[in-house]
């Protein structure tokens, strides 16, 4: 009797145990709602799609937290581990096929149609030839996206046209929303917007016209008229259209009077502008420059900062500074050739009368941009406030360099971490200020008026402000079809030396530019797709990580010096065409005269620079290499102007 009861007493105990353990085994089986498999929205051929296994019963997340599953994906069983409620792993699709997955009784398939990989040039090649055709670049970037978002969704099962007609609604609910959002891109956005702001402020109280005063004093030749002008160039190197309206429209009497050519004004206006513009750390393009070098950044997923890149590449922007050389070596050797010396002859021996042939007709930002008559010219109410962005601008990166480095850091480093957008957001904010309190308390201008000015600056950066957004949303469609890859592999299997790149993408940016007639537009299509395919192809020729980065640093350098050197020649520019506006010279001539000029500092450019640089030749040496040749070319070439 006492067994019995015994037996009974252990039986009630075991069987709660028994139950749980039985309970145990069975909600480590999964069934077919225990699993939701989730695949990424856009699938293209033979790149690595991420695909997800997401645990939906609380138990089984408990159970299997941080261990191993055996899962069966196409008759190839793997093993994965659950990190939080989700196992994944990568599958390449190389053409139309099922994908089958199966985890004990949970049995799932899909029929996947990836997007072919060579599709994914489609959107950028798309907006090159538009650009091309219609010298627009707008609608060509417009166009580009909507190819892109329409060969996502056809093969994303849409039929055709309703996939042009879901992609047309996702360029604006998703890629230009997504493109905007980004905190970086809100702060190119308005840091262009405020020195576009500042420079019409600081050239309507008339700043500028006080700072050219000041310098054209000192032109009393030919010689030092040319070189004044040149400096006024490098002088205002914030932006390339105030650059190109102030310089051209307050030279243009001086030089006028010392019988220089309208032709060589408009030169040395056109090919100072855009090249200092460039190459300064503060100016209306820097931000846009470190917004594409960080899209390149995020690309490849290296730990270089936008400005380090920058700082890194001006070792490499040949043309830019050849260019400016150059002009030097033409005043100072008295010497010019071709069309250009033609003209100087002409201008020397008849003088100059306005230029019938001449569109009277300016643009609207050189009515944005226009000084009141009635105002006094004063310096330094351009100066201060362009001194305040440039040393606020270094404080700025300084101190939020040093917050992130640490105050160990050496000044590289510190750059290097420096938040460069908020840097030059504080600055740009406090130089605008300081320049908006100095015009009103000086009764320049009154509130009213300053405001307008204020406005007109804004407007003058609102369709550089355009061409952003639709670069960045058509970079990220690059991004999200893998465009990158696809050059990468196709240079690749052509055995495209990577020390060649740097000097292709020069020739393909010229070309580019040329064509479309604007450097930024270059800019905005090539960057997205040829940082990140020069690096993978750097990566797959065996180069090592400094070696990779040289050239990427390089391709950073020929794709912005190409877009300029094309931008120089182009009839089509909107800096050509201001330039030769400002200067009162014949637009026609002015491309004739300077096209000569901008293809031989190409020329040596490429050669000289973007070639042997790539190998590995120090700048040191290359800069005077490339100098003393241009100087022998206009020894050689160029004729004595004749001075009387």
């Amino acid at each position: 009797m006492l067994r019995k009861y015994i037996f009974y007493l252990i039986l009630i105990v075991c069987l709660p145990a028994l139950n749980l353990n039985a309970q145990s085994i069975n909600d480590s089986t999964f069934s077919q709602n225990d699993i939701k498999i989730e695949l990424p929205s856009i699938i293209v051929q033979n790149v690595a799609a991420g695909i997800k296994i997401v645990l939906k019963n609380p138990d089984q997340i408990k159970i299997y937290q941080n261990k191993n599953i055996n899962v069966l994906i196409n008759d190839s069983i793997i093993e994965l581990a659950v990190l939080n409620d989700v196992a994944e792993f990568d599958y390449k699709f190389s053409e139309k096929e099922t994908l089958s997955i199966k985890i004990d009784e949970f049995s799932w398939s899909k029929d996947i149609t990836p997007i072919p990989l060579w599709m994914s040039i489609l959107p950028p090649l798309i907006a090159i030839l538009m650009a091309l055709v219609f010298r627009e670049v707008y609608s060509a970037l417009f166009i580009g996206i909507l190819v892109g978002t329409t060969i996502i969704f056809y093969y994303q099962g849409s039929a055709f046209f309703v996939a042009i007609f879901h992609g047309l609604l996702a360029i604006v609910d998703t890629y230009i929303i997504t493109s905007m959002s980004d905190k970086d891109h809100l702060a190119i956005i308005i840091f262009s917007m405020l020195i576009g702001a500042m420079v019409s402020l600081i050239t309507k109280n008339g700043g500028m016209r006080g700072v050219v005063k000041i310098l054209s004093k000192y032109a009393d030749s030919p010689v030092s008229g040319q070189f004044i002008t040149w400096l006024l160039g490098i002088v205002i190197f914030f932006d390339d259209y105030a650059n190109t309206l102030v310089v051209g429209n307050t030279m243009r009497p001086v030089t006028d009077r010392l019988r220089i050519s309208r032709e060589k004004l408009a030169y040395i206006v056109d090919s100072t502008a855009a090249p200092v513009a460039s190459l300064a750390l503060i100016t209306t393009w820097i931000g846009v420059e470190l917004s594409y070098i960080q899209e390149g950044i995020n690309a490849i997923g290296i730990s270089e900062s936008a400005y380090s890149v920058f700082i890194n590449s001006l070792n490499t922007r040949f043309y830019l500074i050849f260019t400016l050389a150059f002009i030097l070596i033409l005043i100072f050797k008295k010497r010019d050739f071709g069309p250009m010396l033609k003209a100087e002859r002409k201008a020397r021996k008849l003088g100059l009368a306005d230029n019938s042939n001449s569109s009277n007709k300016l643009s609207n930002k050189t009515d944005e941009l226009k000084v009141y008559e009635n105002i006094k010219a004063r310096w330094y109410n351009a100066v201060v406030p362009v001194l305040v962005i440039i040393i606020g601008t270094i404080i700025s990166l300084i101190v939020t360099g040093r917050k992130a480095a640490g105050h160990d850091a050496d000044l590289m480093e510190i750059i290097a971490a420096a938040d460069s957008f908020k840097s030059l957001l504080w600055a740009s904010l406090l130089g605008t200020l300081i320049a908006i309190i100095m015009t009103v308390s000086q009764r320049l201008l009154n509130l009213r008026a300053t405001v307008d000015s204020l406005i007109n600056g804004f407007r003058t950066m609102l369709p550089a402000i355009l061409i952003l957004i639709l670069a960045w949303s058509l970079a990220l469609i690059t991004y999200n079809l893998h465009t990158s890859e696809f050059i990468a592999y196709s240079l690749s299997y052509i055995k495209i030396s990577p020390y060649l790149l740097p000097a292709l993408t020069f020739v393909f940016s010229a070309f580019i530019a040329f064509s479309t007639g604007s450097s930024w537009g270059t800019m905005a299509i090539l960057y997205p797709m040829m940082l990140p395919a020069g690096w993978l192809i750097s990566q797959d020729f065996g180069l090592d990580y400094d070696g990779s980065i040289a050239i990427f640093y390089n391709i950073v350098s020929s794709i912005l010096a190409g877009s300029v050197f094309g931008d120089h020649c182009s009839p089509i520019s909107d800096t050509t065409i201001l330039s030769s506006l400002a200067s009162s010279c014949n637009h026609i001539e002015h491309v004739r005269t300077q096209l000569p000029y901008a293809l031989t500092v190409g020329f040596v450019s490429v050669v000289i620079g973007s070639v042997l640089s790539a190998y590995g030749v120090s700048s040191w040496i290359l800069f005077p290499a490339g100098l003393i040749i241009l100087y022998m070319i206009v020894s050689v070439f160029g004729r004595k102007v004749n001075m009387s």
